[in-house]
């Protein structure tokens, strides 16, 4: 495996694989988990070779969140991604991947706005921006990014639309802890207690999804069993916000006959987690989702 630093090194490298066959992308922050490494695994299914970038975006924090304390274990997940026989790695600073007097940003009207857009002002600019760098360095042919993020899948879906990205962007199942807590680097942030209480996202959907196993459509009612379960936590758990909306225009609908993104929200002690379950749409004649019974054992209910 090779890590480069540069950006001119790693257009470099990219041109040489691309020339012998086909180049899959894996962007994270860091901190690897088996999230990140099922994202490196499917990749290497899909593709001749494979990048991975580690870089912490600071464009994608606002003022007061948590960029300085942010994970950093680059040792290890260099490691970690050897193993996986990962081709290339990139690990740009700060300054290489925003020259001097750089002031272009790439912003996904409306859609950055939602759910964490809302939560998190600017936050989606900065993912788009970067995620557009690391694509024009690149060029894969393939970019994977998890579910678990999936108000970020659904902004870098509209911006590879819009802007006429040639590759195709592979999104990969949440995996999850044993508790059924959606694997996070920001899990590395929590004491043993604040781990335990921070099962209450996925219990949540968990609850709302129940429901919709056992033919409940409505949003209202599902938001309201994610609500209940959410307060029940002794303010250990401080809701952002748990939502049933559109998954492509993360938008509120009014039940979830068309599919619908169970998306929630939380700060567990200082650390905010985030946690979703798609709702697919139903077939005709069928009286709830197919796709639920198998996220549910997934969680490990």
């Amino acid at each position: 495996m090779k890590t480069l630093f540069t950006v001119r090194e790693m257009q470099a490298a990219c041109r040489s694989l691309r020339q012998t066959g086909s180049l899959g992308l894996a962007p994270t922050m860091g901190a690897l988990h088996d999230g990140h490494l099922s994202l490196v695994r499917r990749a290497a299914a899909e593709n001749d070779a494979v990048a991975v970038s580690i870089f912490v975006n600071p464009t994608q924090f606002a003022p007061g969140e948590d960029y300085d304390a942010y994970p950093r274990r680059l040792a290890e997940d260099g490691a970690k991604l050897e193993a996986e026989g990962v081709d290339l790695l990139f690990t740009p600073s700060v300054e290489e991947m925003y020259p001097s007097g750089a002031t272009t940003f790439v912003e996904v009207a409306g859609l950055g706005d939602r759910l964490d857009g809302a939560s998190r002002p600017g936050h989606f600019r900065g993912v788009a921006t970067v995620v557009a760098k690391l694509f024009h360095i690149v060029h894969p042919d393939r970019a994977y990014f998890g579910q678990k993020d999936a108000a970020q899948v659904a902004v870098l879906r509209a911006m590879v639309r819009d802007l006429l990205f040639p590759l195709q962007l592979v999104v990969c199942p949440i995996v999850r802890e044993p508790s059924g807590l959606a694997m996070s680097s920001r899990n590395l942030n929590l004491s043993a207690a604040e781990r335990d209480r921070a099962g209450a996202l996925s219990r949540a959907l968990q609850t709302a999804a129940r429901l919709v196993r056992d033919g409940e459509t409505g949003a209202a009612a599902l938001r309201v069993a994610m609500l209940s379960q959410l307060s029940n936590e002794d303010g250990v758990v401080r809701l952002d916000y748990a939502e049933v909306v559109h998954p492509e225009t993360l938008l509120p609908v009014a039940d979830t006959r068309q599919g619908a993104l169970l998306a929630v929200a939380a700060w567990v002690g200082q650390t905010r987690l985030i946690d979703n379950l798609l709702v697919e749409a139903l077939p005709a004649e069928r009286p709830q989702s197919a796709s639920l019974p198998e996220q549910i054992e997934a969680m490990h209910v």
